[in-house]
């Protein structure tokens, strides 16, 4: 997800990294050109590819008056931050509060994926403690209510069982009263779907919204379809008033517009996000994630939630420790990475660590699993005190280590600045107050 965008924006960043005092206004240029070309070219809107390279050039043109060693990292951070508010500045988590049963009514064209992504919502939910219960009130597709009672199934969540000749407002009434009978406290309401918008179609959801009283209207999208995306869901949301988007086959790469436009022209925030058919494959969205991630910048804050469960107790007391005291050695980072096979494929969990994009044009022609192994051979050619200590690890111990390992000093460089970069961002977290068990939850590794 991302990858091609990713590449094609850290390429023109480049050419502002490492410069100080005033920054060529033709180097600025050239970079905000090409950055205009890579967002262009994953469908984003072009008004808000307009609006957003104008905000970020006003900002380089003042930053010459602030004092820092590193110009072009501002500016790079420039394009992160505005980019992160460009898609909605922080996650929107499901509003879920008020007298039980939450109504979630799930909205968007036949074929986007509202029914399995009901399921995957109900899962999510049931994982935080709530009981979901699912409605399937699309009587259009013959097939909808057999599978959304095998997806609910999966999911461990009860389903209602819609009568011969019950139509969709009746189902969604008699289901409201079994799932409070259930005492299930969050409903999905699956709804019918077209190949288009018609009008018999929203006075149907505008129905169900007006017998349901939903907390959350949620559009799915198919986000494959690019800016076709967003009209459908400026449609949705002048007729429905909705309250967020679930974008479906996030795990392409085609068309990353969607999702960074969907903000800025919808007016409504980007909820979820699918990546995949297995019901987990289900993700909230994080703008200042996304924003990282496209810059190159990693998301281990994701790659900390997915690896939680990789942990028993006595390792994550052991960590808690270390990190109550802003510890984090290269061994730690080594065993972290073991831990990644366990949680997705290597080349998605190598997408979250930071500043690894050297590392992995070092060896684009080696399977992304070998590069784990190679990262971890650097590791392991390291002594205990350099894993511990990685900042006595000079000239000639690089040399040794990359001799060791069988690979480059130029490497070694790498995975050091790799180290470092994961350090920092943990830093941040460093104060936060740690017990073993929300440790598990909040740091897995």
């Amino acid at each position: 997800m991302f990858d091609k965008l990713t590449d094609r924006i850290t390429g023109a960043l480049d050419k502002l990294t490492g410069k100080s005092g005033k920054l060529p206004e033709t180097a600025v240029d050239e970079s905000l050109l090409e950055v205009r070309r890579a967002l262009l070219e994953a469908d984003v809107n072009y008004k808000v590819v307009k609006n957003f390279l104008a905000k970020v050039k006003d900002r380089i043109s003042v930053i010459e008056n602030i004092h820092t060693k590193n110009l072009g990292q501002h500016a790079i951070n420039i394009v992160n931050e505005e980019l992160t508010e460009l898609m909605g500045s922080t996650h929107q988590e499901l509003d879920l509060q008020g007298a039980p049963p939450c109504v979630v009514m799930m909205v968007g064209l036949q074929g986007s994926g509202k029914t399995t992504t009901a399921a995957k919502l109900a899962l999510y939910v049931r994982n935080k403690g709530r009981r979901p219960y699912l409605v399937p009130a699309d009587v259009a597709r013959p097939a909808a209510v057999h599978q959304l009672t095998v997806l609910a199934t999966e999911v461990g969540a009860p389903v209602y069982a819609p009568k011969e000749g019950e139509n969709p407002l009746d189902i969604v009434g008699s289901a409201l009263i079994e799932a409070s009978n259930l005492n299930c406290d969050t409903v999905f309401v699956d709804t019918a779907g077209r190949l288009t918008i018609d009008s018999a179609l929203m006075e149907e959801l505008s129905a169900i919204k007006k017998r349901s009283r939903p907390r959350e209207i949620l559009l799915v999208a198919d986000s494959m379809t690019g800016q076709e995306a967003v009209t459908i869901a400026r449609d949705f949301n002048e007729r429905l008033n909705l309250t967020g988007i679930i974008l479906t086959k996030m795990e392409g790469d085609a068309r990353a517009g969607a999702a960074m436009s969907m903000r800025a022209t919808v007016g409504k925030p980007l909820k979820f996000i699918g990546t995949g058919e297995k019901l987990d494959a289900l993700e909230p969205f994080h703008p200042e994630r996304t924003a990282s991630m496209i810059l190159g910048m990693g998301d281990v804050l994701t790659l900390i939630e997915k690896t939680k469960d990789t942990l028993n107790e006595e390792q994550a007391q052991a960590y808690a420790a270390k990190f109550q005291k802003g510890m984090f050695t290269i061994g730690d980072m080594r065993d972290q990475m073991a831990r990644m096979k366990k949680i997705g494929t290597v080349q998605n969990v190598l997408s979250m660590i930071p500043g690894l994009g050297k590392l992995k044009n070092l060896a684009a022609s080696q399977p992304s699993e070998e590069m784990m192994k190679v990262m971890e051979s650097m590791v392991d050619s390291m002594t205990q005190e350099e894993k511990d200590h990685a900042e006595i690890i000079d000239a000639s111990r690089r040399r040794r280590i990359a001799s060791g390992s069988g690979r480059t000093v130029r490497d070694v460089n790498d995975l050091l600045r790799t180290y470092t970069q994961m350090k920092q961002v943990l830093r941040k977290m460093k104060n936060a107050n740690f017990s073993p068990s929300a440790f598990r939850q909040i740091f897995g590794s």
